[in-house]
This record gives structure tokens, sequence and C-alpha cells, in this order.
């Protein structure tokens, strides 16, 4: 069976099964037909939306909503097995009435709002590897736990215990099949030197405005937050340091927005940074806001930077949702 037609197939079982869903728990048998929505099936039932999200479910709220607004429905029904409780929280943030359920089987249970938890602190022994990190030409970069080092955003190494003794040891790469391949070809490099050799790579191509490369085109949001941290002003900022965001990322490849906290003249801020057409860059630039306060104990602005070409109608239309303000921003 070719991916396509398997993708095709999976797609209608996921509409039988959203049918279903639905037609049970509202004991109707009216319940029409779903249609295609990737990854999953969504439907309309009277005027409310009903969106069963398959892979990656915590990153596809905006998706559910943007469609439920385009098929003119006033309510959203968001039906997961998994990332009910992320899903949830994210839905207050929103002005559209939205109902998370968590799929048991046949049964339909209402979504808890998943509260925020301490972030994870770097194991003091992984802290020790910061000064090598920095002597590599790296930027030492701790987020939920990890200590890794970013050369403009990209991570080029991290440090990691050692499956078979437990020690912690500085692993040299982009993303963990290449620190694997590295470790197979220069394992009697000393890691300074291993790193710096990446390091110098990495900058040569590692620009906004650069010739596509693959050092380029990776994590390209989170070059985006180097450079407005390295100069704020760039959005009229005073101050900005990169923060960790309210769900750890689960690895390099796939673009998910990054966030920097500071401030500007009007006071502390948020900035959630996003390239190319994220349709769930408002959602989740509303739970970064929303972890940042967590943290801080105080209300913050937030604002969305794009690159220009990036800032499309769909997120001003989600932009404009939210409970709470935030201001779109461009640069790139």
């Amino acid at each position: 069976m070719t991916v396509d037609a398997s993708a095709e197939r999976r797609g209608r079982l996921l509409g039988l099964k959203l049918r279903a869903l639905v037609r049970d728990h509202l004991a109707d048998d009216t319940v029409g037909e779903a249609v295609a929505f990737s990854p999953g099936s969504a439907l309309v039932h009277g005027d409310a939306a009903w969106v069963l999200l398959d892979e990656q479910p915590a990153r596809r709220l905006g998706a559910a909503l943007a469609w439920a607004t385009r098929s003119g429905a006033t309510v959203l029904h968001v039906i997961t097995e998994s990332g009910s409780g992320v899903l949830a929280r994210r839905a207050a943030e929103l002005t559209t009435p939205i109902y998370v359920w968590h799929a048991d089987e046949r049964t339909l249970l209402p979504a808890v709002p998943e509260p925020f938890v301490p972030e994870p602190r770097v194991p003091a022994d992984h802290l020790g590897f910061t000064q090598l990190i920095e002597a590599g030409g790296a930027e030492p970069m701790a987020e939920h736990g990890v200590l890794a080092g970013e050369v403009r955003g990209l991570e080029v190494c991290r440090v990691v215990d050692d499956p078979v003794s437990g020690e912690p040891r500085l692993e040299v790469g982009i993303g963990v099949h290449d620190r694997d391949a590295f470790a197979i070809m220069h394992g009697n490099v000393p890691p300074v030197e291993a790193l710096t050799g990446v390091v110098v790579k990495v900058e040569e191509h590692r620009r906004l405005d650069a010739p596509p490369h693959p050092f380029n085109r990776l994590a390209r949001e989170r070059l985006l937050r180097w450079e407005l941290v390295r100069d704020p002003t760039l959005i009229g900022a005073t101050a900005l340091a990169p923060a960790a965001p309210p769900v750890p990322r689960t690895n390099l490849k796939d673009a998910v927005p990054c966030v920097a906290t500071g401030a500007d003249a009007y006071g502390p801020l948020v900035a959630v940074c996003s390239t190319g057409v994220d349709l769930d860059v408002i959602p989740f630039a509303a739970d970064a806001r929303l972890m940042a306060e967590y943290e801080g104990g105080r209300e913050l602005r937030l604002v969305v930077v794009t690159p220009p070409r990036d800032r499309v109608k769909v997120t001003e239309q989600l932009a404009a949702l939210l409970r709470r303000p935030c201001e779109l921003v461009t640069h790139g």
C-alpha cells in the first residue's frame, strides 16, 4: 500500500470514528458524515464543529479553530486521545466556546486544564559542562531540565547521561542521530575541539538572509529569537532573554515557536517567535504568556513576532479571538 493510499484509508477510518463518537455522545442519529482534516477528521452538526485530532494534538488547536471558523460554526468541540489537558488550558484563553474532550474508547470525557508545574532544573553535574560549551563557541541554553549549546538558535551539542555508566557527557551534533554519527566518526576528538569545528561551520550559514542551507533551514524561529535577543530594539523592546516554551520540544526538525521574556517602554512582556505559516502560533503564544505569568506572578503583554511574509490573515483572525490582546510584529 502506498503512503497516499495508507493516509487516505487512515482518514476514512478517523472520519467513521468521529461520526460514531459524536453520534453516541449526542444520542443523535442525524449526525452527518465527517470530512478530512489533516491529521484527523471534522464535521459540523448544527452550529457546532467537531474535530478529532490525530497526530500531535497539542499543536493543532489553532488549525481546528480556523477550520471551525471557515465552516461557520460558533462552537468548537475538540476530541483527542492525548494532550487534552494542554488543549483545555489553551482553549480557555480564547473567546470562542471551545470544549475539549478526552476519548476513552467510545466515551467522551471533559478534559481538565493541565496546571503548570515548576520547570525542572538542570542537574548540577550537567551544569558543570557550561564552561566547556562556552569554550567551544556555543551559547549554553537550559530548557526543561536539559542543558544544550546553540549557535544562533541551532542546537549543536547537548549534555546527556551515558546509558551504561550513567556519567554525564557532552555530545556534539545537530539532533540525536547526528550526535550518534559524530561520536562514531570523531570519537577520539576532544569535545571542545569537536564543538569548535561544528560551531565554525554553522556560523558560516546561520543567517536569516543566507542562501538556503540545512544549517539555516532548521529552527529558523530560534534564529529569529537570537537576533531579537541580540538587538531587542528591532521590535521596540529594551531587553529580551530566551525562555523555555510551555511544553518541551520533541525534536529539532519540527518548527515550533520559541519564547523570550523582557520589557519595553510599556512594561514587562513575553515575545513568541515563529517562522512559516503556523496556525497554532496564537494558542501557543497565549500558553507561553500564561506560563511566564505563572513563574513571574504578574501580568505580561504578549508580542508575536514573525517574518513579514509569514504574517497571514488567518493569524490575525485567530489573534482577534484571544481573551487578552496580543500584538503582531514582523521582523526578518
